[in-house]
């Protein structure tokens, strides 16, 4: 292709809005505009809402103007920096400052087990999708696909940290760890979507189900009581704390976040197994830790003038956020991939079912069982938000347990997989 032909391509292949800040317009317009129509200004979209959950075209909307080639999501900085690096922790400091954290250990031990079957049912994936695929389809996983998995599983037990240690550990090729990359935001991505538009009928599934909801419901009546006896009309002095207090905080985590993980990467053997190396880990483990603190603090009754919904509309920008990066013409691309990922995830869902069925645990359990492991906290806790704004700090206690823990089970889970591929 000559000079002139190149650039031609290069120009048909960028996306029409190049330019951040429209984007964050763009995005910040969509987001109004499905709150506005959730409000119901006509019977069409009365009905509409009443099927498709706000939460999901919040999510879906952005991945159309994405694939379309509107904008270039992967590329731009809306999601990283601004959504998960700043806007994310500050989210958890507004919705672990009003945490109710004796109401969270009522919940109880059925949301660890559900968890663990969540994990469990992460690994038991892996051997399985990889074992079925040997037998009927051994093109989808010869060569070094195993090591793909490997990587995938440390995102789908931890997170982003924990994918890149194992692609470190066991030497993944760029490219293949790109297309697992792709699969990771494409599968968890659309189990993501189907949790969030299961959360708008998790009343009638759990009462179908005969789940036990009592510790969830207690946990919400008591809330909702304490909100209608202490919201008020917030001042700007109570906004500006609000602000102060979220990203003020957010500063002082990143601050810190740096160093202790550059000094923990050297003078610490095992840190990398714990992802203690990682500062994006130190950013979310301080940021909640902060808010937790603060719950015992005079300053969770910033809840009373809404630091919760500050928090939240935060969360839904991540949302629209993380739903940009996501291009529905990439998940063809690969298909024999695209299969594991589908099988993977299927004995996933299929596990924590199971688990669920056996305690009567409500579907937010299996949600957060879910979404604890392959969410970790940067969407875990937006999951936990479209149940109720109060379980967020539930999604961000378990996806940090995703990430202690992902490093380590992901290398064992490489060792099962190495074998079976004899390699």
């Amino acid at each position: 292709m000559d000079p002139v032909g190149a650039v031609e391509a290069i120009d048909a292949a960028a996306p029409l809005i190049t330019n951040d800040i429209v984007v964050f317009g763009l995005i910040a317009a969509t987001l109004g505009a499905i709150f506005w129509l959730a409000s119901g200004p006509t019977p069409f979209w009365k009905k509409f809402f009443a099927w498709v959950p706000a939460l999901l075209l919040c999510y879906f909307v952005p991945a159309i103007y994405n694939t379309a080639g509107l904008i270039d999501g992967e590329s731009s900085a809306l999601y990283n920096p601004i959504a998960s690096r700043v806007l994310l922790p500050a989210a958890l400091v507004l919705l672990t400052l009003s945490i109710d954290l004796k109401g969270i250990l009522k919940l109880g031990p059925k949301l660890l087990f559900v968890f663990c079957a969540g994990t469990l049912g992460i690994v038991l994936g892996a051997i399985v999708s990889f074992q079925l695929l040997e037998w009927f389809w051994p093109a989808a996983v010869a060569g070094d696909t195993w090591k793909g998995m490997v990587a995938l599983a440390g995102s789908w037990i931890g997170g982003g940290a924990n994918m890149v240690a194992m692609r470190e550990i066991y030497g993944v090729d760029a490219t293949l760890f790109g297309q697992f990359a792709v699969v990771d935001v494409a599968i968890a991505s659309t189990w993501m979507a189907v949790l969030l538009f299961l959360a708008n009928r998790s009343q009638q599934i759990d009462a179908r189900a005969g789940a036990d909801t009592r510790a969830i419901d207690e946990m919400r009546a008591r809330v909702s009581a304490y909100e209608t006896a202490n919201a008020r009309v917030p001042t700007l002095t109570d906004l500006m704390v609000i602000v102060a207090v979220a990203f003020g905080l957010v500063g002082l985590a990143h601050a810190v976040a740096d160093p202790a993980s550059a000094w923990f990467k050297v003078n610490v053997t095992w840190a990398a197994q714990f992802s203690l190396d990682a500062p994006f880990v130190w950013v979310i483990v301080l940021s909640t830790f902060s808010g937790l603190l603060l719950s015992f603090t005079p300053v969770r009754r910033l809840e009373n003038a809404g630091a919760s919904k500050l928090g939240t509309v935060f969360l839904y920008f991540l949302i629209a956020c993380i739903g940009m990066q996501m291009d529905f013409l990439k998940l063809a691309n690969r298909p024999e991939l695209l299969a594991i990922g589908v099988l993977w995830m299927a004995v996933h869902v299929l596990v924590l079912w199971a688990a669920a069925r056996l305690v009567r645990a409500p579907l937010f359990y299996i949600a957060m069982g879910s979404q604890g492991n392959i969410g970790a906290a940067a969407s875990a806790p937006v999951v936990a938000a479209a149940f109720h704004p109060t379980l967020a700090p539930v999604g961000v206690l378990l996806g940090t347990v995703g990430y202690a823990t992902g490093t380590v089970i992901a290398y064992g889970l490489g060792q099962i997989l190495r074998v079976m591929a004899g390699a």
